[in-house]
């Protein structure tokens, strides 16, 4: 009996201490409105926002910019600390009007990403109070200037018009802020590799998507992880849901769409992880508008090498393929992929 007990701990600690272990992790979020009911999918309740802001400081969370995330995660000598980063896309005016008052009020960071040809529109903020923006603490992020659907763009031409389309947005920010953004936010989420390329050779530290999920030292500096935010998924019960998740060292990711192993319609989305400290057993899938079907083989390192694809064929322009696993200490780990379908509109 004292073998067996012995031989139970000892399989118990050995789990326990291969789990995964990140120096850095940052729970990003990204808004869009607030307080503007018309939108009720990208909009959040002032009251909601407030909720999310007092949970923030009660818990001791610090906030960081974008850039701040960059250097965060790539300094190793930083301590590990609890970390949030939130960003508002597209630049309405009701983030001026209700959401900055209470980031200022409970002392929290955010990033601001702009498309410029609707700045001083009816809905949108203007030069003026975007440089106060800047001036209260908000980084400034670039987010084009037309917010156009670059994927849906003849590959002839998408990379001169997304570079065009980036530069024309960061010299309207020198002119009228001053100011050259160094983070990016992809339009609707979507990018390619060629997009990151471009991004990092105009000077760019970093962007963030629309996957959403926990940035660790994993992450790709041109692809960050965001949790949406909106009266849909932003009440305080799963705020704090979102809150506790962590992250997955996800070191291979493919989309198969063509062959024997996937359609358009249909693909299978290949995920390579390591298994330590992962209940994987115990994992979860989820495809948006499909149930989910999923295969896996465990290497004899622990790597997993995971495939997953819809049981239905897919019918929006984007995707989210999302997979939680829970791990010895009782967390969840996060992770999700954008698949994307260009010739739907």
């Amino acid at each position: 009996m004292k073998n067996l007990l012995f031989y139970l701990f000892f399989i118990l600690f050995s789990v326990s201490s291969m789990a995964q272990n990140f120096k850095h992790e940052v729970t990003s979020l990204v808004y869009h409105r607030f307080g503007d009911d018309r939108f009720p999918s990208t909009n959040i309740k002032t009251v909601t926002f407030e909720e999310h802001l007092k949970f923030l400081k009660a818990e001791g969370y610090s906030s960081l910019t974008v850039s701040e995330v960059v250097d965060e995660i790539r300094d190793d000598t930083k301590p590990k600390r609890k970390l949030v980063a939130i960003t508002i896309d597209d630049g309405y005016k009701s983030f001026f009007e209700n959401g900055l008052p209470l980031l200022k009020k409970y002392g929290f960071k955010a990033t601001l990403f702009v498309n410029t040809k609707s700045i001083g529109y009816s809905d949108y903020m203007s030069w003026k109070e975007i440089a106060e923006a800047q001036k209260a603490g908000v980084e400034i992020g670039n987010h084009t200037h037309s917010h156009p659907f670059f994927l849906s763009v003849s590959e002839r031409t998408r990379n001169s018009f997304f570079r065009q389309e980036v530069q024309e947005s960061q010299d309207l920010m020198k002119a009228n802020l001053n100011f050259t953004p160094k983070v990016f936010a992809y339009t609707y989420g979507e990018h390619n590799e060629d997009m990151k390329i471009i991004l990092a050779e105009m000077g760019f530290k970093g962007a963030v998507a629309q996957n959403s999920g926990v940035i660790t030292e994993y992450a790709d500096d041109f692809q960050f992880p965001r949790f949406p935010m909106s009266q849909s998924y932003g009440d305080i019960d799963q705020f704090k849901d979102k809150m506790k998740m962590k992250g997955l060292a996800v070191t291979k990711v493919e989309a198969v769409n063509t062959g024997y192993n996937g359609t358009v319609t249909k693909p299978r989305i290949n995920i390579e992880f390591n298994e330590a400290g992962l209940f994987v057993e115990s994992m979860q899938c989820f495809v948006q508008g499909s149930k989910c079907a999923k295969s896996m083989r465990i290497l004899k390192d622990g790597e997993v090498e995971l495939s997953i694809r819809p049981k239905t064929d897919l019918k929006a322009r984007r995707t989210l393929f999302t997979i939680t696993i829970p791990d010895s200490k009782g967390n969840w780990h996060w992770y999700s992929y954008v698949y994307l379908i260009p010739e739907i509109n």
